[in-house]
């Protein structure tokens, strides 16, 4: 059966189920009518697909050209997803001229005019387009015609945007991360995040949207991924929403549960931690936001945080609570050093996080910092940024070309040793000194020259490259560094041999069966892995 309308997007993978796509699915009748409703279908891909399959597919579901008929591709673009998704608009472009092609998402939001991916399309839709893309639809379908190929997006109240949750199939419940909101928007101006753009934070109509989770829930879902950026901006709708779950818990305690909540750092009051303590372990993630613990460079983005509640916060988090906490820090933010970041590394780390996300300045289309960057703003002179995506900073006047090299390189071993769990008695030997950012670059410094690679690291590859940094320039007892590796590696679940080990390990390694991937990884930080069993 053809389709007259496809909704379609690149996933960066395939557990990614898009949020966007079905909300514009679910209001293609409220605001489009019935026959573009009936109309359309939605359709994923993931970016490792190649552009000309996914054509090929996206042409089949459309049917061949019937002339008098109009085909609508809606296409959401992302940061992760242009590059691939402009080669898939070239294709369509070669293969199906007649064919309407809408763009819409965050990453052709903002500049249009000067992206590749745009001029080769019918219609960009700017900003919000739940409603204006059924609009669109109709439009194009049975007139009149849109003269203006960038329609900005129709910002509507919150309470005319249908709920878009039962367009998550059983395949989607099954084996897919499902992502919900309770509100969208932020009421914080962070130049380098497009939610400065927002003037505030709007809510969707609580009981509408608890009644969305429990009926999810009572079709099998079970891992919730919250988008809201501030989830906990609204204290009584925040313990709502975990006293939900909570009373899920206590109906089934035995059923599995995953809840991803990005929390404000400095907001968490008495009442949000009771709720907080009385989940179990296992079930809750939160994300938290630190990016700068610099005062100068915080004031220098437009970010107020209030670090000492922060540091309260998180550290409340870790000793009276059993979430798991990821927390971030921005590299190459504008006046901040190799020396002020470490600073920061060294505050955060020594709060107790179970992990630390390192990322590094990008250059998003219509934040604050990229129009200050477009005006030569004094904050943003001396930044160079990649021209590809995800358009990371390339220099800026506080940090060299050099050294955003060497974090970047840190960055993918400090996830590969740190945040996977794998390592967590072995991670005090490697991090002991004045400064735990110190030592850990310079470890990273010497598995770079020893290896010249940060992709192939296997957790054994890893295990002997540990022991030889530990054991020679760090000079530690060998036996202690053997025992401490050893515990993690019968910990982390892994079945082959590191060299290093080799006169210790037994045979074979038989563990019990893992779990998620993600549930397992909090295990390894909690020291709660599946036991491993020595058999001879």
């Amino acid at each position: 059966m053809s389709h007259r309308i496809v909704l379609a997007t690149l996933n960066a993978r395939y557990m990614h189920a898009s949020l966007g796509l079905r909300y514009l699915l679910a209001n293609m009748q409220r605001h489009g009518g019935q026959a573009v409703a009936d109309c359309a279908v939605l359709r994923e891909f993931t970016i490792q697909t190649p552009p000309g399959d996914i054509a090929a597919a996206l042409i089949a579901e459309c049917g061949p050209a019937i002339p008098g008929d109009v085909h609508v591709i809606g296409l959401g673009i992302y940061i992760w997803n242009v590059e691939q998704s402009h080669a898939l608009v070239q294709s369509l472009r070669t293969q199906r001229p007649d064919i309407r092609i809408v763009l819409g998402g965050p990453e052709v939001s903002h500049e249009p005019d000067t992206q590749p991916i745009v001029a080769l399309a019918d219609h960009v839709i700017t900003g919000w387009g739940d409603v204006s893309f059924p609009k669109l639809c109709k439009a194009l379908l049975f007139g009149p015609r849109p003269l203006m190929k960038t329609i900005a997006g129709e910002q509507p109240p919150l309470d005319e945007i249908t709920l878009p949750y039962t367009h998550y199939s059983e395949t989607d419940l099954a084996q897919r991360v499902l992502y919900v909101e309770a509100s969208r928007g932020c009421p914080f101006k962070c130049a380098f995040c497009l939610s400065a753009l927002d003037k505030t934070a709007w809510a969707f109509e609580l009981e509408a949207f608890l009644a969305a989770l429990d009926d999810l829930y009572a079709r099998g879902a079970r891992t919730f991924k919250f988008v809201d950026r501030t989830f906990n901006l609204k204290i009584d709708a925040s313990v709502r929403i975990l006293e939900f779950f909570l009373n899920k818990l206590a109906q089934q305690p035995d059923a599995p549960l995953f809840v991803h909540f990005e929390l404000i750092p400095d907001q968490l009051p008495a009442r949000l931690q009771d709720c907080i303590a009385r989940f179990p372990a296992g079930v809750l993630q939160f994300e938290i936001g630190i990016q700068s613990l610099n005062p100068q460079v915080q004031s220098g983005i437009s970010r107020r945080q209030d670090s000492a509640r922060t540091a309260a916060n998180v550290r409340w988090l870790v000793q009276h609570s059993q979430a798991h906490l990821h927390t971030d820090l921005i590299f190459g933010l504008p006046g901040e050093s190799w020396a002020s970041f470490a600073s920061g590394f060294d505050e955060l780390w020594s709060w107790g996080p179970h992990e630390i996300q390192l990322g590094i300045l990008k250059r998003l289309r219509g934040t604050p910092l990229a129009q200050q960057d477009l005006a030569d703003d004094p904050l943003t002179r001396g930044m160079v940024y990649n021209h590809a995506p995800p358009y990371m900073v390339l220099q800026t006047d506080a940090v060299s070309a050099g050294e955003v090299q060497a974090f970047a390189r840190l960055a993918r071993y400090w996830d590969l040793v740190a945040n996977s769990g794998r390592f967590g008695r072995s991670l005090p030997l490697l991090l002991q000194g004045p400064s735990a950012f110190a030592a850990f670059a310079d470890f990273a410094a010497w598995l770079w020259n020893e290896t010249a690679s940060t992709a192939g690291l296997t957790p054994e590859r890893l295990t002997d490259a540990l022991f030889d940094y530990l054991c020679g320039p760090s000079k530690l007892d060998p036996a202690t560094v053997r025992a401490a590796l050893l515990a993690d590696y019968l910990a982390s679940g892994a079945r082959a041999k590191p060299h290093c080990l080799r006169d210790v390990l037994p045979r074979t390694i038989a563990t019990t069966a893992r779990a998620s991937q993600v549930a397992a990884r909090q295990r390894l930080h909690r020291g709660t892995a599946p036991v491993a069993t020595l058999e001879t």
